[in-house]
């Protein structure tokens, strides 16, 4: 059940091609929302907002720039997962990987204008399981679970979002292999101890 891109990379506005980390997926899903394209962007990357909407999440910690640890389950049922952004273009993309010792899943979103001046927001997930779980995949009918579920949740996001007509907070950084990519860089470190002044 598996598609396969032809293209595995993609060009930002200003002609960098950059990585696509998903050549194959299990689910792609997609809704239009009737907020721009910079408001969708800004409310996804507010991650912590996620249990405000989602089914499933539960909670989610920044442990690091580029670093969350998500928890998700129905009823007392919970799994607490991390997850690294690897790539994240302002009001266009965002990639990420579970991490761990055995990852679970990879996936991106990406954000379209629309005609109507709404967004297109795509999720495209490639499903990673281990042990047991790797035969239940090969399923139509779990991979057609997976899919509902993403639609569940994309829905859900339209119903919050729409609902507020504007974002709750934004986080505006560029991610390039898992690294925050700063406007300007950083000074030089002297070598001299810096010494109180006073």
């Amino acid at each position: 059940m598996m598609a396969h891109e032809e293209d595995d990379g993609r060009t930002g506005g200003d002609g960098v091609t950059r990585r696509r980390p998903l050549r194959e997926r299990h689910v792609e899903e997609r809704v239009e929302v009737a907020v721009p394209v910079r408001t969708a962007y800004n409310q996804w990357t507010q991650f912590k907002t996620f249990p405000r909407f989602s089914a499933v999440v539960r909670d989610v910690e920044q442990v690091r720039p580029t670093v969350t640890a998500w928890t998700i389950g129905y009823g007392p049922v919970r799994h607490r997962f991390p997850v690294e952004i690897v790539e994240q273009d302002p009001d266009a993309y965002l990639a990420w990987r579970g991490l761990g010792q055995h990852p679970t899943h990879e996936g991106e979103v990406e954000f379209r204008p629309t005609e109507s001046g709404g967004t297109a927001i795509t999720v495209r997930m490639l499903l990673r399981p281990h042990g047991a779980v790797k035969v239940l995949t090969r399923s139509p009918r779990v991979t057609e679970l997976a899919a509902r579920l993403v639609r569940g949740e994309l829905v859900s996001f339209k119903d919050f979002i729409e609902g507020l007509g504007q974002e709750g907070g934004a986080w505006r950084g560029t991610i390039r292999n898992g690294r925050v990519q700063h406007d300007t860089p950083e000074p030089p470190r002297s070598r001299v101890a810096q010494w109180p002044v006073g």
